[in-house]
């Protein structure tokens, strides 16, 4: 039995091509189908899909666990590619079939490496948590729990005493997480316990706890809320369920609410509330994160108790930018691009036709990219980007063409390298010995030669010189330079590497300053490092100079380049100092910066708050986000804070009043390259607070009018809705700016976590909206918009998201069997539906007895769309079960597997193990083992059938001919008694209707109905019958099909009743026998109906041919007689009861 635990390979829809625009450059090699994730039986049979598409030949061979998998004759490939195990064996070490697998498709051009899929023997640890013994009083809450290891995960039910417990009642919850939870526990409720874990692995039990029952005390007293059983962190992987459990007591019964601390709205379509409080949410999603707080309130108070937990959603990775394959010549550069998502981080690793990509000197990898310098032609090949973590992994691929030329010249000789300045070096060279002429350029290749990753930089130059000074180096710093020399066919080998080192030079700007103060009469004074573009070397000494803004003599205090902070003492109370501050190199001094003004604070003995703790950053060019917290020593109260801010040299604003509450606040609107002075203080009852002074500088903007030509602007407020399983509607709005040229329009198109850029789908129109066709059901895509206008292109709108529907499931559950693991017990397990993009919300499993079966009545279970398996309990032993699968969405429902027999053996002593007793594929058969209905049985048993049938027929043939028929017709108008040979049978004022079938000397059957309020008419056979013979052949063969020849009568279409319930037939049949045979289910309930149409079409048939009757009325005592006279004497009379004449 093969369990798949990913989603299937979808259909690729998008334009096959190595480049990111639609053209028709078609793909060299790629995959069709890959393998996927599979939990399969010990000594089962498995496949592990695997086909390659690509210009031919394609050899494919398999990995497992980075290891190329030896063929024999229990595992070998398949024509297509794929692998096939026919035992999988479940050895120690190497010898196990478990493992990560991975096919390797290659051809001419390169070579490509499939997903990753992990292949798991289903299998059950032994129990992690064992229930243990509880003592609870009357009317508390027990809690149990047990915890197992399976694969696939196992269902966990609970028995009590031996018997097994129901899932979900008004009192007793099971959580799938392996909880029982038993509220308002009674006396009866005493006694032993134990968890039950099953899978199609095996089934465990674990050890018996004892609830032990104690009488509540009397009088009860009131007791606050509390949790005994809160919700606890947990990780959830993507599209997974997530369960919080929590559990209060109290007196009285506290009443249980959940919340979000982010104060977010809880998703009410995905969550639910499981018993008395337990949160349950399916079909996790990133937005479900975060942290869920448990609330327990004593009902009519303000009593309450709080418990919380996080939840982190795990999601696998996703591509957001993909490499696109390039064109390169020899000696040039090559630049891949890939970045991922998800949770945990996923890592990239880059590979080479299927092999890891190792850094050098030549190739780097850094931020997610991968560069590639002086091309050489084994660097030719297929390029993946795989991005992993625990949840999964995906791919992307692009390939590197590189041109060949001939005639290419020599490199460049005697490469050096002389120091200019701190940021300029000189490079001079020779020209190359051979084909010098043929140059048409160099390119000069410069990156620092510290540290891993670095950048590499590249300038073109005439082939006029062989002298170029790189002058945008950063101080103090060292390099490495190579140079390139092209002719109009390529480019030749790289020269020798020469390393030198830029000068060190004064500081750029002096450090920030922050002050505070924590006495009336001192200062602390506090810096950071300056980064090493500011530095331009090693800070050797920093200056600090303060003075009082009254006077203007200066103190100065050098530090040493290690320091940052000092503090400064024996200070004037309630004063103001400014300080400024600059640092040196070994070659000097640089700038001081500004003077910063801080006041100390007032000698009092008055108690207000410390200096906060006070830290700025630039959230942009024009923002700036202030944070602080008290400091830890601050032991007052505090009301608020005034938060003020100032540009360098500018006078100071008023102050932005703040709540205690508050530790953050934003400056907006600033300018870039400012610099920006801030102060922070607490107050109180009592007065201002010690102060914090900050200051801090705007980093510089790249605006649009520093452009030579700005691009449009972007498609805005992109709307999406999906219309169908296939189709999507977008619709744009038009960016505002006046223009006389035609616009149209990009669409970019891509399912969510594509494996390979290529495959983007493009969509042109000239329209503000589309609709996006031929989508695959059940998918995520991603859609952006951009606008193009007289040869420019706008940046791409912001990304946005749809889904498109469902399909409802056209297939069966696949793989369908039913296992009997106990003598009341059996296992139903089964796959998902054989067909991609189909999501299943839940499976139906239907079960009856044979003859439960025969009279239509199934057992329903159903189960959520991630369960395949379900356990069918207390069946009864002797007996034979039918059971079928089906699968369901939002959509619709889905077609049932072929129905599966059980047979449940009446006495187990006999040494059969029942567990052999179990469904197959066919419908009527069992499998591996078990008995088989093969051909001749088969025709044995049909003979025997149809001698059995024939003799029936003769027999009522035989007692119908012997006997004299009586039937009954009820008309419009009737009166309320039917009338027959015997006298009044019974009253006609039902309005029930009913359906019976009679028939004229057995020559043609008829069906008819009928209703209160109608004539009945009667009609006799020239045989006479008496009243102790037997009813008639239609009473004895009637069967719900027989109806259907009424089909056109109008009121059969009202009722809908197709006569599925035979016993009425049979007893209104009886009524030809007389009140002596009545039965005595012949009721009112069951009597002629009050509201039945006229005869049928059919009745004209009653007594052969009817050509003659003559209807001939006549008015006697109130009552219209109807008298049937015919041509023929063979005609049967009728007798006519109708309603009093108006």
């Amino acid at each position: 039995m093969q369990y798949v635990t990913q989603s299937k390979p979808k259909r690729s829809l998008y334009r096959r091509g190595f480049t990111n625009a639609p053209d028709d450059v078609t793909y060299e090699l790629f995959f069709i189908k890959e393998p996927h994730d599979v939990t399969v039986m010990r000594k089962e049979a498995v496949i592990l899909d695997c086909q390659a598409h690509g210009e031919s030949p394609i050899d494919v061979r398999w990995l497992k666990n980075g290891v190329k998998v030896v063929e024999s004759e229990r595992v070998y490939h398949l024509s297509n590619g794929s692998l096939y195990i026919s035992e999988v064996e479940s050895r120690r070490g190497d010898k196990s079939d478990e493992g990560l697998y991975q096919c390797l498709a290659q051809n001419k051009y390169g070579a490509i490496l499939s997903q990753k899929a992990r292949l798991t023997i289903a299998s059950i640890s032994a129990f992690a948590i064992q229930p243990t013994p509880a003592v609870v009083t009357e009317g508390s809450v027990a809690r149990f729990s047990c915890k197992i290891s399976a694969h696939p995960p196992s269902i966990i039910t609970w028995e009590f005493n031996r018997v097994t417990l129901p899932l979900t009642t008004e009192r007793i919850t099971v959580l799938p997480s392996g909880v029982l939870q038993i509220h308002r526990v009674q006396r009866a409720d005493a006694g032993n316990y134990r968890c039950i874990s099953t899978n199609i692995a095996s089934r465990r039990r674990s050890t018996e706890a004892t609830l032990t029952v104690f009488p509540a005390p009397r009088p009860q007293l009131p007791q606050r809320p509390r949790i005994i059983a809160g919700p606890q962190n947990i990780s959830v992987s993507l599209h997974q369920s997530a369960i919080l459990e929590c559990i209060a007591t109290g007196n009285p019964q506290p009443i249980i609410s959940w919340s979000r601390a982010d104060s977010k709205s809880i998703d009410v379509y995905s969550t639910r509330v499981l018993g008395n409080g337990n949160l349950i949410i399916t079909d996790i999603k990133p937005q479900h994160g975060g942290v869920y707080m448990c609330r327990a309130t004593t009902p009519g108070t303000r009593n309450y108790t709080v418990a919380s937990a996080n939840i982190t959603v795990l999601a696998p990775p996703s591509l957001v930018e993909w490499p696109e394959s390039l064109t390169r010549p020899r000696a040039g550069t090559a630049r891949f691009v890939c970045r991922a998502e998800g949770a945990p981080t996923p890592q990239i690793t880059w590979l080479k036709n299927g092999d890891k990509v190792h850094s050098n000197g030549r190739i780097k990898m850094y931020n997610s990219k991968l560069v590639i310098n002086q091309i050489i032609p084994e660097d030719d090949a297929i390029y993946q980007c795989q991005a992993e973590n625990e949840q999964g992994s995906v791919l992307s691929m692009a390939r590197l063409i590189v041109v060949m030329s001939e005639d290419r010249p020599s490199a460049p000789r005697n490469i050096q390298a002389d120091t200019v300045s701190s940021s300029a070096i000189l490079l001079a060279w020779e020209r190359p010995q051979y084909n010098s002429d043929k140059v048409i350029a160099y390119s000069v290749h410069y990156m620092k030669a510290e540290g891993l990753n670095n950048e590499e930089y590249q300038v073109v130059i005439g082939n006029d010189t062989t002298r170029y000074i790189i002058d945008d180096l950063e101080p103090a710093r060292n390099y490495t330079f190579y140079v390139v020399a092209y002719m109009p066919m390529g480019a030749s080998r790289m020269s020798d590497n020469v390393f030198q080192h830029t000068l060190e030079d004064v500081p750029l700007r002096a450090p920030e300053l922050s002050l505070t103060s924590r006495s009336p009469m001192d200062i602390q004074v506090s810096w950071q490092p300056l980064p090493d573009k500011l530095s331009r070397g090693r800070v050797s000494a920093y200056r600090l100079s303060y003075r009082t803004s009254s006077e203007s003599t200066v103190s100065q205090i050098e530090l040493p380049g290690d320091k940052t902070q000092h503090f400064l003492e024996n200070l004037k109370p309630d004063t103001i100092y400014l300080l400024r501050i600059a640092a040196a190199t070994s070659v000097g001094w640089g700038e001081q910066s500004v003077w910063t003004s801080h006041r100390t604070p007032k000698t009092s003995s008055a108690l207000v708050p410390m200096a906060p703790e006070l830290r700025l950053e630039p959230l942009n060019c024009t923002a700036i986000v202030a944070r602080w917290q008290l400091a830890p020593r601050n032991s007052v109260s505090v009301q608020g804070y005034r938060l003020f801010h100032h540009e360098e040299s500018q006078s100071e604003r008023s102050p932005v009043q703040l709540r205690a509450l508050t530790n953050t606040y934003t400056f907006g609107g600033l300018d870039p390259r400012k610099k920006y002075h801030v102060k922070l203080l607490a107050y109180n009852f009592v007065g201002d607070g010690y102060q914090a002074d900050q200051t801090i500088s705007t980093p510089g903007c790249v605006s649009v009018r520093d452009r030579l030509v700005p691009p449009p602007p972007p498609p805005h407020n992109v709307y999406t809705k999906t219309n169908s399983s296939t189709s999507v509607f977008l619709h744009w709005g038009r960016p505002a700016f006046t223009s006389s040229h035609a616009v149209n329009y990009t669409v970019r198109c891509n399912p969510v976590g594509l494996q390979n850029a290529s495959l983007v789908l493009y969509l042109q129109t000239s329209e503000q909206n589309l609709l996006v066709t031929d989508l695959e059901p059940n998918t995520k895509y991603e859609f952006a918009i951009r606008l193009h206008i007289d040869q420019l292109s706008s940046p791409w709108s912001p990304v946005v998201y749809q889904s498109t529907f469902p399909d409802a499931p056209t297939l069966p559950p696949s793989n369908v069997k039913v296992t009997l693991i106990e003598e009341d017990t059996a296992l139903v397990s089964w796959k998902p539906p054989d067909e991609p993009n189909v999501a299943v919300t839940h499976y139906t499993v239907l079960y009856a007895s044979r003859n439960a079966w025969i009279a239509g009545e199934w057992q329903v279970l159903q189960r959520e769309g991630t369960i395949t398996m379900s356990l069918l309990e207390k069946l009864k032993p002797g007996q034979i079960y039918f059971v079928k699968v089906s699968a369901s969405n939002h959509m619709g429902d889905g077609p049932f597997s072929h129905t599966m027999e059980l047979t449940v053996q009446a006495d187990f002593s006999s040494g059969h193990d029942p567990r052999l007793s179990h469904g197959s594929t066919h419908p009527t058969g069992f499998s591996d083992g078990f008995y088989h209905l093969d051909q001749k049985s088969m025709t044995g048993i049909t003979v025997g059938v149809c001698i059995a049938l024939i003799c029936i027929i003769i027999c009522a043939f035989i007692i119908v001919c012997r006997g004299k028929n009586r039937y009954l017709l009820c008309l419009n108008g009737g009166t309320n008694l039917v009338i027959n040979s015997l006298g009044p049978v019974r009253s006609c004022t039902e309005k029930k209707e009913k359906w019976f079938s009679f028939s004229s000397n057995g020559k043609k059957h008829v069906s008819a109905s009928y209703q209160p309020g109608t004539p009945v008419l009667t009609f006799e056979d020239e045989l006479s019958m008496s009243p102790d013979q037997p009813i008639t052949l239609q009473a004895l063969l009637w069967r719900p099909g027989d109806s259907e020849g009424s089909s056109n009568s109008e009121e059969s279409h009202a009722t809908g009743d197709s006569g599925r319930y035979s016993h009425d037939e049979t007893e209104m049949t009886n009524l030809s026998s007389g009140t002596g045979s009545r039965p005595p289910s012949l009721t009112t309930e069951d009597g002629c109906s009050a509201g039945c149409s006229a005869a049928p079409k059919g009745s004209d048939e009653l007594g052969g041919s009817r050509a003659g009757l003559k209807l001939m009325e006549s008015v006697e005592s109130g009552c219209c007689h109807h008298e049937a006279k015919s041509g023929s004497e063979s005609e049967l009379p009728f007798q006519v009861c109708v309603p009093k004449c108006v």
